[in-house]
């Protein structure tokens, strides 16, 4: 991981230029401006990881760029104040607007260095709860036992310790952001953040502005691309991505650095691509949905998930997992699958993979009351999955005049395509063919609601 990056503005060179020498000695990468003009420059051309900020200038007043850096309620890093004419209603104002901490000069070096440390410990530790808090408990690692399993998480620990970007293939389920997340955790860029992009519940206008962020007059919007610097950006379900925003990707890949929107000077990039897909890139590509360019930049290092079909010893133990897992997290009361019920699971197709035997597991702990999960539980929960899944296809009425069974067929079709889509338009879009525009004609059409359809 590369060292935090900190920027120092004060007008007095001295103190400038002694605390740039110290927090180097410590490790860190520094840059320093001599005035508010040069620290807006220094920061639109690189995100800092931490400011140090005097308050009294000869342009503009520290006060005044905490106001002007504050994205809604907070700063995009922690900022530390200094100042040798200081007052109370100062230091008050000073946090009132995010700053973690007011120090007073002539500056104590060690009290510096461990108000700056703190800092950027408090930050990382606020990302990585509000990070897990958005994540809702992701697994850490893989589960599974299998040679399947075993052989995969070898590769993936391999694959680690070097910075290629990263291309993670596997059907819907079998925990793409699992491996990302492994790979991450083990990789060189451990210490620095993890930033997951859901490509597909992007509006396609914004993917542009959220991953590269944006420039207006003196305010920026740091994207996820910079968000994630030091660290590793995992763009899932990445064929979701439009093609302008696959354009300004590949360029940031190939020249190491892009442009915000609004920008006019490019911003480097510190970060370690990793994306994830369910689909056959190549395919798309031959359709023109996906930039041949992008494609063989992110095929670095390809990675194949296997759906749980091809490792089904493994069930017994994700089985076991998942019961500890809802028990721990979500207060459920704890149940044992009996071995009749696991072999049932064994020789079950799992088309949902792991995704589907989790849902499954937490269904039948909400659902059941007996200490033990039987046969016949799992076997009437399994029917259920499949009637669901057939539902109500056979029963349209064959003298109904076509247009209208047209419309019941169509509707009960998109339904469930829905459903295993998991409420994702533009997922259902891919898997049913249709340009997105034209489906939510037709589900308007239909009486479907996306926002309420899984409800139904």
């Amino acid at each position: 991981m590369s060292a935090s990056y900190i920027l120092v503005v004060d007008d007095e060179p001295d103190i400038r230029d002694l605390v740039k020498d110290i927090l180097e000695d410590e490790g860190y990468a520094v840059t320093t401006a001599q005035n508010a003009a040069a620290a807006r420059e220094a920061r639109r051309a690189q995100r800092p990881d931490l400011i140090l900020l005097d308050i009294w200038m000869p342009d503009t007043d520290g006060i005044s760029l905490l106001k002007e850096w504050s994205e809604g309620d907070h700063l995009p890093c922690p900022v530390i104040m200094m100042s040798g004419h200081g007052t109370v209603e100062t230091a008050v104002e000073a946090t009132r607007l995010g700053a973690y901490d007011f120090i007073e000069k002539p500056l104590s070096m060690a009290k510096l260095l461990l108000t700056v440390e703190r800092a950027l410990d408090a930050d990382r530790l606020a990302k990585e709860n509000l990070n897990l808090r958005r994540q809702q408990r992701i697994i850490a690692e893989p589960v599974g036992r299998s040679e399947v399993v075993q052989r995969l998480r070898a590769q993936v620990l391999r694959i680690a310790q070097h910075d290629a970007p990263v291309l993670i293939f596997g059907e819907p389920g079998t925990g793409k952001e699992v491996y990302a997340r492994f790979l991450h955790a083990h990789s060189p860029r451990r210490a620095g953040p993890f930033i997951d992009v859901g490509v597909g519940s992007i509006a396609r206008e914004n993917a542009s502005l959220e991953l590269f962020g944006s420039e207006q007059g003196d305010r920026v919007h740091y994207g996820r691309l910079e968000q994630a610097s030091g660290g590793t950006l995992f763009l899932d379900e990445l064929a979701d991505m439009d093609l302008e925003a696959q354009a300004k990707l590949a360029s940031a890949l190939e020249n190491g650095s892009f442009l915000r929107i609004g920008g006019k000077e490019p911003v480097r990039v510190n970060v370690r691509v990793a994306a994830a897909t369910h689909r056959d890139l190549e395919q798309e590509v031959a359709v023109g949905h996906f930039r041949e360019d992008l494609y063989y930049q992110l095929n670095v290092v390809p990675i194949k998930l296997p759906p749980l079909r091809d490792h089904i010893e493994d069930v017994p133990e994700l089985l076991n997992y998942y019961v500890g897992y809802f028990v721990d997290q979500e207060g459920l009361t704890y149940r044992h699958f009996t071995l009749a019920a696991q072999n049932r699971m064994r020789n079950y197709n799992w088309p949902g993979n792991i995704r589907e035997l989790k849902n499954l597991v937490q269904r039948l702990l909400i659902l059941g009351g007996e200490e033990e999960i039987t046969l016949d539980e799992v076997d009437a929960a399994v029917r259920g999955i499949t009637a669901v899944k057939n539902q109500e296809v056979g029963t349209i009425p064959l003298n109904l005049p076509l247009r209208e069974a047209r419309e019941q067929f169509e509707r009960t079709y998109l339904m469930q395509q829905f459903r295993e889509c998991e409420g994702n338009v533009a997922r259902l879009a891919d898997r049913v063919g249709m340009e997105r525009t034209n489906l939510y004609r037709k589900l308007r059409a239909l009486g479907i609601d996306p926002k309420k359809a899984l409800d139904e």
